[in-house]
């Protein structure tokens, strides 16, 4: 069987396994969008809070609009207190998500100090009436729309109990578990250790998504053939590389894949730039995009001094001024 292949989660059919995982701050609709153009199978929003969600925060809201090329997509929500997930989940019926992703992972204090994200594995018995009311909310708002739940290893190297949170994820009705292989303490440090997910993709009946030092098609080839995880979860190595996603694809089904020029990818920067002017403006965009342009230059010769002058760009024109500086860019 190819390690590429097509997936249900629960009544979701899916063409592929290769997904865009949640990544706060980056995974915007235009960065989706733009990973769709170059491959993705499905994409994730940044975790909304449910809070501020139900609070009617303007900012919130556009956190979770579809994008235009997005025929499917999840939104990820993250709180702790279950009424409120539920009125959220909820919420989000305009939308029509195809995947509800309830966050039990992140590591950021400012999110955990809440008792949100990865503090719910502490948890057990509110993670269980968490997932339960998006479920519910799931079943009275969006047509029975699947829910997923993401989490991490464990709290600490002591504390290893993804199984534990997984079962009590599956228990209260999760049709997909999405690992990521470090611990709450490890934040994004140090090694994944990918025999976790190896070791819950053997004991449970849904699909299981790996995530964790995804940075090269190379690495997604070994992680589904390592763990027999049904998909792959891309977060990091996907910012300011949105090619993994065909370069990925390419690998699994023929061999070998090719890197785009930089030419090429460049063109693809100031796409995502145009795409995220038009869902929030000219001067908000070419902010945001600094941190985009920055991972889209990483390896380029000559690009420490271009980086340093990108954090004065503030409009289009002189986005394009200064890669007129490369040769072989486009503007």
């Amino acid at each position: 069987m190819s390690l590429y292949r097509p997936l249900c989660i629960g009544s979701l059919s899916l063409p592929g396994n290769l997904f865009l995982a949640p990544v706060a701050g980056y995974t915007d609709r235009a960065f989706r969008s733009i990973c769709i153009e170059q491959g993705a199978d499905f994409t994730c929003t940044e975790l909304v809070s449910s809070e501020a969600l139900v609070r009617g925060g303007v900012k919130t809201q556009t956190l979770f609009r579809r994008a235009h090329n997005e025929s499917r997509y999840a939104v990820q929500l993250f709180g702790s207190d279950p009424d409120v997930m539920y009125r959220a989940t909820a919420m989000l019926a305009p939308q029509r998500p195809d995947l509800v992703d309830i966050n039990c992972g992140c590591p950021v204090p400012k999110v955990v100090k809440t008792g949100s994200g990865a503090a719910l594995t502490r948890d057990p018995e509110r993670l269980a009436r968490i997932v339960e009311a998006v479920i519910r909310a799931s079943r009275e708002h969006l047509n029975n729309t699947p829910v997923s739940v993401k989490i991490r290893s464990g709290w600490d190297a002591q504390t290893i109990n993804y199984r534990e949170s997984a079962d009590v994820a599956l228990a209260a009705g999760a049709s997909m578990i999405a690992l990521h292989a470090r611990t709450r303490a490890q934040g994004y440090e140090g090694r994944s250790d990918w025999s976790h997910i190896a070791d819950l993709v053997s004991r449970v009946s849904v699909p299981v998504a790996g995530s964790g030092d995804l940075f090269a098609p190379q690495d997604a080839a070994a992680m589904l053939e390592q763990t027999a995880c049904a998909a792959v979860m891309f977060a990091r190595g996907a910012l300011g590389n949105p090619f993994i996603f065909a370069e990925t694809r390419s690998l699994l089904l023929t061999g070998s894949y090719a890197i785009p020029p930089l030419q090429d990818r460049i063109a693809v920067a100031f796409r995502q730039l145009a795409l995220l002017a038009n869902n929030v403006g000219e001067k908000s965009a070419c902010l945001e995009m600094r941190k985009h342009f920055c991972a889209y230059t990483h390896g380029v010769a000559g690009g420490a001094e271009l980086r340093r002058r990108l954090l004065h760009a503030d409009t289009i024109d002189a986005y394009r001024a200064l890669f007129a500086l490369l040769p072989q860019s486009v503007h």
